[in-house]
């Protein structure tokens, strides 16, 4: 049966050519995934990495931010992470605006780890994942997780080759997640959450990202029993009396519980319902101010197929409604619509923490108590970090690629510090140098310094005339050593001078 995969209409995924993980490593030189899977000249990929494209809407109707624009974004990002604690204490409103804007495609990745607090998590445990992925695994969880790696978006280049380094990643970082949380193990609906976070940083980064997003933006989605979902369930439908009474009436009239269309939409983050486009601007959102976000999606695509009497003459039974729902058309989820749109609903983390604790009493009187006790969840990135303040060496910025730049030579100083700078360097030279005192020295000569022994006397006033300095010095430093000159005894080369002509001693000298 024909099924949409994030905008693509394909048949089963066992038609797509693979190859054995062994074969793989074999030809791992030929490039990415795709490209061993036979990709190469007969499919094109998108700028996301899908082939063929996961846009839903027509290229003409997403458009791409200017590059100046960008590269202004880009700035101003990389400001904020260098003093990420600053920001989110004192300019919490700024951030979440940036998030609102899109965050640059270069820095996403890096973005979502600030937001959600896996970067703190992942400096606070130091090689934990190592540890993690080190051990074998429970086989109950390893069978299931094998299973569904093949599922999770098929045709992005990155996950398209069975055994491929894609599938490999998120192999890892889904057990990992099942030995770091025993007592919850492996539910289908993390896979495409964590396919998300690979598609945007390395495994480990993707295992902590998982980890909060598990721990403190959904907590209990993915526990035995499913019950937090079911709960949200109902959180979602109380809403969506306030904010689209006819879908509200229409929904309840026909009996169709929430969690027959929503369960999808909430566990994998709209990760599997939405163009890409649209997915990556409600994940900078949605980790930025946490789940009220999510409810916020729902409830527009709630209000714009369901919201209008036209809407809701084509849908006279559960069937046609659940068809409608199963098939939102592509203008609702345009990323420039429906980012307006969510901004728009009046659902504030208030709104959605009265109405949890409204629907848990009901809960309790109903079905008595949960079965299983989540954590409390956290409303964004802000309560993320009070919650667990960080450390300032938690927030340091670890690039994985450093290059060697040449330092330039330092640049010629003026005045008073050229004069500095040359003292000390004198000084320095005769620190190491010890420097041989010239004996035929000029009566121009400056004296010698007091550490240096006394120069010797001239030998007659005829000598400097007849010894030029320019000659004598280079027969000083290869030839003649030091000697020592006194009135008392003259050194054999002195008796040698005195008994020569003017003209000889030009020749000798």
């Amino acid at each position: 049966m024909a099924r949409i995969e994030n905008g693509r209409q394909s048949a089963d995924t066992r038609s797509i050519r693979t190859v054995s993980s062994s074969h793989m490593d074999d030809e791992s030189s030929l490039g990415s995934d795709s490209e061993i899977n036979g990709f190469t000249s007969e499919r094109q990929t998108d700028k996301y990495g899908f082939i063929g494209g996961a846009q839903q809407c027509s290229e003409g109707q997403t458009r791409d931010v200017p590059p100046e624009v960008l590269r202004q974004r880009e700035v101003k990002w990389l400001d904020m992470l260098g003093h990420w604690d600053k920001w989110m204490i004192k300019r919490f409103d700024k951030v979440r605006l940036r998030c609102q804007k899109g965050i640059p495609p270069a820095l996403r990745g890096r973005a979502w780890l600030y937001l959600s607090g896996g970067k703190m998590k992942k400096e606070q445990n130091q090689g934990k994942f190592q540890e993690l992925d080190s051990q074998p695994g429970d086989p109950k969880w390893i069978d299931v997780i094998e299973k569904d790696l093949h599922r999770q978006f098929p045709f992005h280049e990155m996950f398209v080759s069975r055994g491929g380094h894609g599938q490999q990643d998120l192999f890892r970082v889904l057990k990992a997640y099942t030995l770091y949380r025993p007592e919850e193990g492996y539910c289908q609906a993390q896979a495409p959450i964590a396919a998300v976070l690979l598609m945007h940083m390395p495994a480990e980064d993707a295992f902590w990202g998982l980890v909060q997003i598990c721990e403190k933006y959904l907590p209990g989605y993915y526990s035995p029993g499913l019950e937090a979902i079911q709960l949200d369930g109902e959180i979602l439908f109380a809403l969506l009396r306030r904010v689209s009474p006819l879908a509200f009436r229409h929904l309840e009239k026909h009996k169709i519980d929430p969690i027959l269309y929503m369960t999808e939409w909430f566990m994998c983050a709209f990760s599997r319902t939405l163009p890409w486009a649209s997915v990556l601007r409600v994940w900078d959102m949605f980790l930025c101010d946490g789940v009220k976000i999510i409810f916020r999606v729902g409830l527009v695509l709630l209000k714009c197929m369901l919201g209008t009497r036209e809407k809701l003459k084509a849908c006279q039974g559960q069937y046609e409604t659940m068809e409608i729902l199963r098939a939102i058309e592509p203008r609702y989820m345009q990323e420039g619509y429906l980012v307006r749109e969510i901004l728009e609903v009046p659902v504030t983390a208030r709104d959605v923490e009265r109405e949890n604790h409204t629907q848990l009493k009901r809960w309790k009187k109903n079905r008595g108590e949960l079965n299983f006790k989540s954590p409390p969840r956290m409303h964004g990135a802000r309560l993320i970090m009070q919650a667990e303040p960080p450390r300032r060496q938690d927030l340091q910025q670890n690039p994985t690629i450093v290059l060697e730049v040449p330092q330039p030579e330092p640049k010629l100083k003026k005045g008073k510090e050229e004069k500095k700078s040359k003292k000390k360097m004198s000084l320095k030279k005769s620190q190491t140098i010890e420097e041989i005192p010239n004996p035929y020295s000029l009566p121009n000569d400056p004296p010698p310094p007091p550490s240096d022994p006394p120069a010797p006397p001239p030998v007659s006033s005829e000598t400097p005339e007849l010894v030029p300095q320019t000659e004598t010095e280079p027969l000083h430093q290869q030839q003649v050593p030091p000697i020592d000159l006194t009135p008392a005894k003259e050194s054999p080369l002195q008796r040698s001078t005195h008994s020569l002509s003017s003209t000889d001693q030009d020749t000798y000298l």
